[in-house]
């Protein structure tokens, strides 16, 4: 060649991405990539790149080797004889570099939509949190709810009293299986209520650590609430739940 081929290096990470560059700046079908034509563009870079006295490593050369050596399939006759040529399908030498390409394009593409929404979220400012205690008021009361308990105010508490019950139970221990009618739960947690002088807290009502217990006991509060023998209120958010007798707690019958 007369003239001098000039060529500016680009900061590649791999071989795979000297191809993509080529591939894009020669327009070519990464499905029908022409090897003769992409091998011969690939070696004047690393040409250049030696010219240059740049370090080569290893994986290029290695590329080089592996573009040399479709090259020389392509250009080798088929052999195969002509009454097998219907049966025999040639395996296309560059299958298996185009299925590498296609997929360090899909990485190489969705790095570079990370890289855009980095960019995007860069441009976004937000200002740093204040300090409102100027703002809080001497001796401010919890936000009240009314009394109102909800099922899941119900279900809270009662997590609290499996944890509770967890920290008190002694590492090793024996699992006993208590088996208690609800019924029976029921007409016991009346009667606890009554002498506790009509009202009581919720975990009071839990008071064995066994799991089945607590579950009995939960169904036959629940229970209590829908016959209307008993209601709960709760004064502020995260307070302790009260358990309220209603009427003179005679009403528990068989379901």
């Amino acid at each position: 060649m007369g003239d001098a081929y000039h060529v500016k290096l680009d900061a590649f990470e791999g071989p795979l991405d000297l191809l993509l560059h080529l591939i894009n700046r020669y327009e070519i079908d990464i499905y029908d990539i022409p090897v003769a034509e992409i091998t011969e563009q690939y070696m004047i870079y690393i040409h250049t790149m030696q010219q240059l006295e740049l370090n080569i490593a290893s994986e290029y050369l290695v590329m080089a080797a592996t573009l040399l050596e479709i090259k020389s399939k392509m250009l080798i006759p088929n052999q195969e004889l002509e009454l097998e040529e219907d049966e025999y399908e040639e395996e296309d030498p560059r299958e298996e570099l185009m299925q590498r390409l296609i997929e360090y394009r899909k990485y190489k593409e969705a790095a570079q939509s990370l890289k855009d929404r980095e960019l995007d979220t860069n441009q976004i400012y937000t200002r740093p949190p204040l300090n409102l205690e100027h703002y809080k008021v001497e001796g401010s009361q919890p936000i009240e709810n009314n009394g109102e308990v909800t099922i899941f105010d119900m279900i809270g508490a009662l997590q609290k009293v499996f944890q509770r019950r967890k920290w008190e139970q002694p590492l090793e221990t024996r699992v006993h299986r208590q088996e208690i009618p609800i019924q029976e739960r029921m007409e016991q947690m009346m009667t606890q209520i009554y002498e506790a002088n009509g009202k009581i807290h919720f975990g009071d009502l839990f008071p064995s650590p066994h799991r089945s217990h607590i579950v009995i006991s939960f169904i036959a509060l629940l229970e209590l609430m829908k016959k209307k023998m008993v209601t709960c209120e709760q004064q502020e958010n995260f307070s302790d739940i009260m358990i309220y007798q209603m009427g003179d707690g005679d009403g528990i019958t068989e379901a």
